[in-house]
């Protein structure tokens, strides 16, 4: 069977957030992912090779490359593609479009999240950073958080306007702490290496999600936030020894291995234990999560004809 090519307008056309959980729950119930990642740098420029192969369900393989200097070019800072592969035979299944996978991966994995850690009844979710995953993310919780004010804060305001003019109803913050404050649910899509929410904003009933750091070098949560929270993660191998986020305070023993409580392998446990909780989730979006996303895509896409 000849491999399908999955562009992005049709094929985002064609997803749901809801359906997309339910991929994630039925592909955490198949045996745990093999995954291999490799980093290779040149400066601030880095190229991630993401390979998960989950017996069952099939093989992909995604190459990323993230050039932070790429905007003040005109170019995208993020692009890639990806590979699905036939579980049973190996053969190339599809290759879809890597900002569609991304995009729905992404948000979908901190959405995920959040409808099992964060209080049913939240109101205000504020996404700091506006950029490609803000977007994102505005669109993914605005659909399974319909009742909730939405809102935004950038380091650059007037990145912040631009993005409110993209999303309907979507409130401009200018004030951090103040906004981090008055959230219910706070999500943190920044490229920063030093940490941008601070646990000294932090107040009993919050969730936190965690996206933008992916490097070792990179935090968006101090050690006061850390160590306030009931810490999770999507996958303890793609993000423990991994991601600066809990590499760097795992090595300094600001935490440890048993803090971070469960998994999404480990579902049952993923939830809070009351509404004065403060959780965090570590959005570590492995390999893994690209194949389970991918293969929603392809299967959503034959199923359209």
């Amino acid at each position: 069977m000849q491999a399908q090519i999955i562009d992005f307008d049709r094929g985002d056309q064609l997803l749901d957030w809801a359906e997309l959980g339910a991929a994630f729950e039925r592909g955490h119930l198949l045996p745990r992912a093999e995954i291999t990642d490799s980093f290779l740098y040149r400066g601030q420029d880095t190229l991630l090779n993401r390979a998960a192969w989950i017996d069952g369900l099939g093989l992909a393989v995604k190459s990323a490359t993230v050039f932070p200097g790429n905007p003040a070019q005109g170019h995208p800072m993020v692009n890639g593609g990806l590979s699905l592969f036939d579980d049973q035979t190996g053969a190339l299944s599809a290759i879809i479009d890597f900002h569609l996978v991304t995009k729905w991966k992404t948000a979908g994995d901190s959405v995920f999240a959040a409808k099992r850690l964060a209080r049913a009844d939240s109101q205000r979710i504020l996404i700091v950073g506006a950029g490609t995953v803000g977007h994102s993310l505005y669109q993914a919780y605005g659909a399974m958080f319909p009742d909730a004010q939405i809102a935004v804060w950038n380091r650059t305001g007037s990145k912040a306007d631009d993005l409110a003019t993209l999303c309907p109803g979507l409130q401009v913050e200018r004030d951090l702490p103040d906004a981090v404050g008055r959230a219910d649910i706070i999500c943190c899509a920044t490229m920063s290496t030093n940490p941008v929410l601070r646990g000294e904003w932090l107040r009993p009933g919050q969730h936190i999600d965690a996206i933008g750091a992916y490097r070792p070098d990179m935090r968006e949560l101090d050690d006061a936030a850390l160590t306030r929270g009931r810490l999770f993660v999507d996958s303890y191998a793609t993000t423990l020894d991994h991601i600066g986020e809990l590499k760097i305070p795992l090595a300094e023993g600001t935490i440890t291995r048993a803090d971070v409580l469960a998994d999404y392998y480990d579902l049952a446990n993923m939830t809070r234990r009351s509404d004065d909780d403060i959780t965090i989730f570590k959005n570590g979006g492995g390999a893994h999560l690209d194949l389970m996303t991918s293969a929603y895509i392809l299967d959503r896409w034959n199923s359209a004809g």
